[in-house]
């Protein structure tokens, strides 16, 4: 056994020396000429596989460029090498570019430019009229005395040809007298008798009454009132015993077998309503009864106040059941006159930045390629808008998920509706201060998340916290009563309001929102609230309340609001002709740019659930 032990021994002996030998030839071969050591050789392959300058990325979060290899800052993933055709460059003027994943996070849905027959429909309030074609005014021809009243209030029935009153009227009895007297003379001098006749006709006795007088052959002191038509009074200016003068208003007596209803026509629906146009509309006094009634008259001219042409539409009403002054909801689906199939685009694609429109087009379906695109808009055709020019018949817009692509876009530094002159923006937390003060230590903690929220803005508004989701929201409700001292148009209830909506600003908690593009408009909202509150010319502090709104608007698409319904309306005429936005609560229009002289001048453009 110690001879085993000793012939093992040996062996053990020369495997170490010949090991030892090997790595001594190694290092001489390998090692011995250079002056790094093992330690320094590199350790990241992928890193010696690339020459500098190269942009690394992560594959699920493309908005994420380093210029160094490591970890994404969102998901944790490896880095990897940015190709060359996914460079920015590639993009083209003002575009933007989705990895797949990002186009799920935003819920993009496209829609392709369409040719089709644009329809409409039309939104009109109104109320119910009296045929005016169907009212008789009744009126004293002769001065006298009301002896008798058979209407004995307003509202009743009357047939054509009944008696209303019985008048005593001594020039009657004067002119009977002169008729007794002309009879006499009827075949000497007959043109005195048929201008005795012709003086009772004129005060509207009929012929039949005067040719009862003659046979009679005695005075009558007491003349008859009678209904021209059967209809309803509808007002009753005299009482028994009221002494009247020829002129003196009697009774009004109308016919509401056949009725009108006037609608109001604003400005910009004008051209979708023609002749003869079927309307649809409720009465709020009917519930659950819909009435039919055709366009037979459009007003030529608008009111300069209101900014609205009265459309007209008649009906029958057999039973009375419409009554004048109620108030009636008309829908009047219509084609635009003369126009056949045109290009139109869902209003869903449609970003609004004053008066223009945007939209991003889809130019490379593969690569998820979108480009910012200003276009004209034609009428508003209901859940569309007819192309004037800026897109061609068979592109693709974006439809869903729009904000979120430009945020994508205004990340980037491209042309944006929130950033439309272009160019990088300040995204990290640096409230005061230079950038050499607030920027971290290289490498440390801090920096990866500071660049992490300023290149996060995509994922920022899917995962904002509800909070300052009911923070902003009451923001909103406060403003609403901001809006409520324009529609007064109360200078000093405007200044008093703007210190409370400030206020409601202050308190919303802005380390909720992930990265800081809430800093552009925060800051815009609280200097326009201040011009508001310094201001005490009522014109002059509207126009920093649409300034506003265009800021609060940006913000509530961003961001978003908790059970409310909210309403983009638009008047043309605010701004001097340039037109102006407002964000309601109600779909009715009630203007805050014009207050009682305007109030229901506008449209709604865009419901925000």
């Amino acid at each position: 056994m110690k001879i085993l032990e000793i012939i093992n021994s040996k062996k053990t002996i020369s495997y170490l020396g010949v090991l030892i030998v090997g790595i001594l030839i190694g290092w001489l071969l390998i090692g011995g000429s250079g002056s790094e050591s093992l330690e320094e050789l590199p350790t990241d392959h992928s890193a010696m596989d690339h020459a500098d300058g190269t942009t690394w990325t992560c594959s699920m979060h493309p908005q994420i460029q380093r210029e160094e290899p490591g970890n994404c800052p969102i998901c944790g993933m490896e880095l990897i090498p940015m190709k060359q055709d996914e460079d920015d460059g590639e993009a083209g003027q003002y575009s933007v570019k989705l990895s797949n994943a990002a186009m799920k996070i935003a819920e993009v849905e496209m829609s392709t430019i369409e040719r089709k027959a644009p329809y409409k429909e039309v939104y009109l309030p109104g109320k119910v009229m009296a045929d005016e074609r169907n009212i008789a005014e009744l009126t004293a021809r002769y001065p006298g005395r009301i002896e008798k009243l058979m209407v004995n209030f307003t509202g009743q029935k009357v047939r054509k040809g009944q008696v209303l009153a019985k008048i005593y009227s001594p020039e009657l009895v004067t002119a009977q007298r002169e008729l007794f007297e002309a009879m006499k003379f009827k075949e000497t001098n007959p043109s005195y008798y048929r201008a005795t006749r012709n003086k009772l006709k004129l005060w509207d006795l009929t012929e039949a009454q005067i040719d009862q007088i003659e046979q009679s052959g005695d005075v009558d002191f007491y003349f008859d009132v009678l209904s021209p038509i059967t209809g309803t009074v509808t007002m009753r200016h005299v009482t028994l015993g009221d002494y009247v003068k020829e002129g003196t208003a009697l009774f009004e007596v109308v016919d509401l077998s056949h009725v009108w209803v006037m609608f109001d026509a604003y400005e910009s629906d004008i051209p979708w309503i023609k002749m003869r146009d079927k309307i649809k509309f409720s009465i709020k006094s009917i519930p659950g009864r819909e009435f039919n009634a055709t366009v037979t008259f459009i007003d030529p001219v608008l009111n300069p106040m209101s900014r609205v042409a009265k459309v007209r539409a008649e009906l029958d009403n057999p039973k009375d059941l419409l009554k004048p002054e109620m108030l009636a909801d008309g829908i009047l689906k219509t084609m635009l006159p003369g126009s056949g199939d045109q290009l139109v685009i869902p209003k869903s694609a449609i970003l609004w930045t004053g008066k223009k429109a945007v939209v991003y087009v889809m130019t490379d379906d593969h690569n998820n390629m979108f480009q910012f695109r200003e276009i004209d808009l034609g009428a508003d055709a209901g859940d569309y808008y007819v192309v004037e020019s800026g897109l061609s018949e068979g592109e693709m817009v974006a439809t869903n998920g729009v904000f979120k692509i430009d945020a994508a876009a205004q990340l980037k530094g491209e042309k944006s509706m929130m950033n439309p002159e272009g160019g990088k923006v300040s995204m990290g937390h640096n409230h005061g201060g230079s950038s050499e003060e607030k920027k971290p230590a290289s490498g440390s903690e801090h920096e990866g998340h500071d660049e992490s929220s300023s290149e996060n803005t995509m994922k920022m508004d899917m995962s904002i916290d509800e909070n300052f989701k009911k923070q902003l929201t009451n923001v909103y409700k406060v403003h609403l009563d901001l809006q409520q001292a324009f529609l007064a148009t109360d200078a000093a209830a405007a200044k008093k309001q703007a210190i409370s909506v400030k206020s409601a600003l202050d308190k919303v908690d802005m380390s909720l929102v992930k990265g800081d593009m809430h800093d552009q408009w925060m800051n815009s909202l609280k200097t326009l609230l201040g011009n508001i509150e310094s201001g005490s010319d009522i014109e002059k502090q509207r126009l920093a309340f649409a300034d506003f709104n265009d800021a609060l608007y940006s913000a509530i698409k961003m961001f978003g609001v908790v059970n409310e319904t909210v309403y983009y309306q638009f008047c043309p005429m605010a701004r001097n002709g340039a037109g102006a936005y407002w964000l309601s609560a109600v779909k009715e229009i009630k203007n805050p740019y014009y207050g009682e002289a305007m109030l229901t001048c506008g449209e709604n453009k865009e419901v925000i659930e």
